[in-house]
């Protein structure tokens, strides 16, 4: 294991891929549920109706959104957390 590979906080955020409207995924949980690495958590929809999904890099559990359903969020901006297992 390289140095700081490994962190001691289990929290970790999701952030936005791109800039646009964010909108959560309909299968994307509730609050307390499981999350697999890579599973859209929801899409952020962009110019001329491109949308970009928005993956969880990590497994863990989903503690909330941070980001509205219809929020205006740019690229690299936190719209999810999670606690990894």
């Amino acid at each position: 294991m390289e140095a700081g590979e490994r962190l001691a906080v289990p929290e970790r955020v999701i952030v936005a891929p791109a800039s646009g409207k964010f909108r959560p995924a309909e299968e994307q949980g509730s609050e307390g549920g499981a999350l697999d690495a890579e599973q859209v958590i929801g899409f952020v929809d962009g110019h001329g109706g491109h949308s970009t999904p928005v993956r969880s890099p990590f497994g863990g559990l989903l503690m909330g959104l941070l980001a509205s359903a219809g929020e205006r969020v740019r690229e690299g901006q936190p719209v999810a957390w999670l606690t990894t297992t």
